[in-house]
């Protein structure tokens, strides 16, 4: 259990380390908005973030969750979103979330599951009357996505447990 558990935290610290080296580097880089824009995803519906004065772990947590819902995915993928840590910079406070999904069946109550990780930017530098910046990435993928800039896919959460029963199959031969 012990174990699992310290795997567990593994992956929430590459996960979360691959988020914030990706935006810290981006900070460090003066990036143009044609580089940003993912041309016809660019137009995507981007929830009005809190401002970083205002912002607190559960209204991050509401706001993510919000955010979750505007994805076109099927009903039957269920999910728990939960905070994990925050993490503190020279110029930034990086707040961090997982969101798990599956798709439980009666049968099968747990296929598997896939995860997606959150990291909500607070900067020190800028005035806090400004929006904090919400990033995410999905399981086992080193994409960095921005809400408002990305369309989420449904098939990456099917990707990432296709991959994971892939994975155990091997490894029971």
């Amino acid at each position: 259990m012990e174990e699992d558990r310290d795997s567990l935290n593994l992956n929430f610290r590459t996960e979360s380390a691959q988020l914030v080296k990706t935006l810290l580097e981006r900070h460090y880089h003066t990036v143009t908005k044609e580089q940003l824009d993912d041309s016809p995803d660019s137009e995507m519906r981007n929830n009005n973030w809190v401002a970083g004065q205002d912002f607190t772990v559960e209204v991050g947590k509401k706001q993510i969750g919000e955010y979750i819902q505007t994805w076109e995915i099927q009903p039957c993928w269920l999910y728990s979103l939960d905070f994990l840590y925050s993490t503190e910079e020279e110029h930034h406070t990086f707040y961090h979330y997982q969101a798990r999904f599956s798709t439980p069946m009666s049968r099968k109550p747990i296929q598997g599951t896939a995860s997606v990780y959150f990291v909500v930017d607070i900067s020190k530098v800028k005035p806090q009357t400004l929006p904090v910046e919400v990033h995410f990435i999905v399981e086992s993928n080193r994409l960095v996505h921005t809400p408002g800039r990305t369309r989420f896919r449904e098939k990456w959460l099917a990707d990432v447990i296709e991959s994971k029963t892939l994975l155990r199959s091997a490894m029971h031969l």
